[in-house]
């Protein structure tokens, strides 16, 4: 798992790489080298999901860097809360696990065109929680441990006036580890992004 998540952040450089060689200038005819602060954009996501048997709470603010009209990379924090219920075949509850993450992400996106986008988003969390067992009354607290995400999705761009942007994604955690705070559905994300 670990090896994923680190060919998938080479992957990111790797592209951010390319998309610097083969865009040296800027949106005007004036070549630009070096950092152009003019493209960063800072925003972030706050996601949720609510159901009887699951719940997730997001807020994750970005930082990235606009390399073309088709290639965005950047990086951010992750504080989420998740819960999820447990029940047997008569849906009779069996036990809730509840847990609150803190994390770090980078993300890689593709514009193939200016509304729409591609995202790829590397994550190591570092998760807590406890389980409640409703037949006993009775709860355990969990160990920390550090869990590794790779989110897969797709979002579009809904222009706001001067160089804001609402940013709406759908996402999926394609390596589905154990305590994943993503669970095993696909969720939905909004966020905002200024200096898009």
């Amino acid at each position: 798992m670990k090896t994923k998540l680190i060919i998938s952040a080479l992957l990111c450089v790797a592209l951010s790489k390319y998309s610097i060689a083969q865009d040296g200038k800027t949106e005007s005819s004036e070549p630009h080298k070096g950092f152009d602060k003019s493209k960063l954009f800072f925003g972030g996501n706050f996601g949720l999901s609510f159901s009887t048997y699951y719940s997730l709470i997001n807020v994750s603010p970005q930082v990235g860097y606009r390399f073309n009209q088709y290639l965005a990379a950047g990086a951010g924090v992750n504080f989420i809360y998740s819960s999820q219920k447990y029940v047997d075949f008569n849906g009779s509850a069996l036990y809730r696990y509840n847990y609150g993450v803190t994390g770090l992400n980078i993300f890689g996106r593709v514009y193939p065109i200016q509304q729409l986008f591609v995202q790829l988003q590397p994550e190591m969390n570092y998760t807590w929680g406890k389980v409640k067992y409703y037949q006993s009354n009775t709860s355990q607290k969990l160990s920390p441990e550090l869990v590794s995400s790779l989110l897969a999705g797709a979002g579009g761009v809904i222009p706001a006036g001067g160089r804001g942007a609402f940013i709406i994604m759908l996402q999926y955690d394609l390596l589905q580890q154990n305590r994943s705070p993503y669970g095993n559905h696909a969720f939905f994300s909004f966020g905002y992004n200024v200096g898009f």
